[in-house]
C-alpha cells in the first residue's frame, strides 16, 4: 500500500492528487526515513516508529520533491533531502509536544504521554542528530546552510512564543515573528533546498522560498483558526488547546483589538488564572478544554468579533501571495501540484 493511499481517508481530495503525482520518489522518502531509525537501542526506533506512524501530510518531503521538479531537477538527491526536512519537522513534533505539554498527537497518544517527557527529548535529539547527518552526506554546503538556519529559527519562534504566553498585549507583528518561525521557516527551506537542487537563478529561488513562506502562514493561521473553530474529535487534539497552553494566536488578537474594555479585562483576568493553572499542573497533561468555562467565555467572545473569520482571510491573502510567487514560472505539472497544495493549505478541515 502506497502512503497515498494509506493516507486518503485523512486528506482533502486536492493534496490526494498532489501526492499522486509523486507516488513513487514519496515512497522511497518513506523508506529512507525509516531507514534512518535503526538503533541499538529499542526505544529509538519505537519513538520514531511512533511519530512516523501516526501519519501527516508529508507536505514537506513533498514539497521539496516538487520544487526540484519545478526547477527542473528529478535526480536522486532530492529524496534524501525530502527525508531529512520530515526527519527534523518530526523531530521538532517531540519537542513540541513536551513543550506543550501534549497528551494527543493526530487523535493517538503522544510519545511523551507514553514513555515520559525525558525520553521523548532525547528521541528527539536522536531524529536531529539522524537528519544533520543526512544532509552532511549530501554535502551541499547551500542546503547545510538553509538547514541550520531552519533549525535556529524554528528553536527562536517556539522560545518567542512561550515568552509571549498568556499575555493580552502581544502585537499581529509579533505573532507573525513566532508563527514564521515555528512553521513557515521550514516550508520555505524545503521549498529552497528544492530549488537550489534544480540550480536556478538566485532569484527564482527568493520565488520559490517566498511561495513555500506564505504556504507555512496559510497553514499556521488555518491551524489557529481551527483550534477555535472545529471539534476535538476532528483536531485530534483538545479543543482550545492552544488558548488553554497560553498561545495567543491571531484570532485572540484582533478579537482583544475590537472588544469592550471589559470584554477585554476579562479576556486578561481568564489568561490569568489559565497561566496559573499552567504553573500549577507543571509537568503534567492539562485538562480537557471542554471543561474549563472561562474558555468558552474567551471563544464566545472570539466568535463574536470575527476573529476566525478574518483569520482565515488572511490565511486566503497569504496562499494568493504564494501562488503569485510562482507566477514567473512556465506552466507544468509540478506548478499546478504546487498551486493545489496552496489551496489545500486554507480549505482543509484539520
Amino acid at each position: 500500500m502506497t502512503y497515498v493511499e494509506a493516507s486518503r481517508p485523512r486528506l482533502a481530495e486536492a493534496m490526494v492528487r498532489v501526492l499522486e503525482r509523486i507516488t513513487e520518489p514519496l515512497a522511497l522518502v518513506e523508506r529512507a526515513l525509516h531507514e534512518q531509525l535503526t538503533s541499538n537501542i529499542p526505544i529509538v526506533s519505537a519513538l520514531g516508529e511512533h511519530i512516523l506512524g501516526a501519519g501527516g501530510k508529508r507536505l514537506r518531503p513533498a514539497l521539496v520533491l516538487l520544487t526540484a521538479e519545478l526547477c527542473g531537477y528529478t535526480g536522486p538527491r532530492r529524496i534524501g533531502i525530502a527525508a531529512s526536512i520530515e526527519m527534523l519537522h518530526t523531530a521538532t513534533l517531540l519537542h513540541d509536544d513536551v513543550v506543550d505539554r501534549a497528551s494527543l498527537r493526530r487523535g493517538e497518544p503522544s510519545a511523551n504521554a507514553i514513555w515520559d517527557n525525558r525520553r521523548a527529548v532525547l528521541g528527539g535529539d536522536f531524529l536531529y542528530a539522524r537528519a544533520s547527518s543526512m544532509v552532511v552526506e549530501d554535502g551541499d554546503v547551500e542546503i547545510l546552510e538553509v538547514f541550520a538556519s531552519a533549525i535556529q529559527r524554528i528553536a527562536e519562534g517556539e522560545l518567542l512564543q512561550l515568552e509571549r504566553s498568556f499575555e493580552v498585549d502581544i502585537t499581529e507583528r509579533t505573532y507573525f515573528e513566532i508563527i514564521e518561525g515555528k512553521s513557515a521557516v521550514l516550508l520555505s527551506g524545503a521549498c529552497l533546498a528544492g530549488a537550489i537542487l534544480g540550480g536556478v537563478t538566485r532569484a527564482e529561488r527568493r520565488q520559490v522560498a517566498a511561495y513555500g513562506r506564505d504556504l507555512g502562514l496559510a497553514f499556521q493561521l488555518k491551524d489557529d483558526a481551527l483550534d477555535y473553530d472545529t471539534g476535538a474529535a476532528v483536531l485530534g487534539k483538545p479543543r482550545y488547546a492552544d488558548l488553554i497552553e497560553g498561545k495567543v494566536t491571531l484570532p485572540l488578537i484582533l478579537t482583544l483589538k475590537r472588544c469592550t474594555v471589559a470584554e477585554r479585562e476579562r479576556i486578561a483576568a481568564i489568561l490569568k488564572e489559565a497561566a496559573q493553572r499552567d504553573r500549577a499542573v507543571g509537568a503534567g497533561v492539562p485538562p480537557d478544554a471542554g471543561e474549563a468555562p472561562g474558555v468558552k467565555i474567551v471563544a464566545e467572545l472570539v466568535d463574536r468579533h470575527q476573529g476566525v473569520v478574518d483569520t482565515l482571510r488572511k490565511a486566503n491573502e497569504s496562499v494568493t501571495r504564494a501562488i503569485e510567487a510562482l507566477a514567473a514560472f512556465p506552466d507544468s505539472p509540478a506548478k499546478q501540484a504546487l498551486v493545489a497544495a496552496a489551496a489545500f493549505s486554507v480549505s482543509r478541515d484539520r
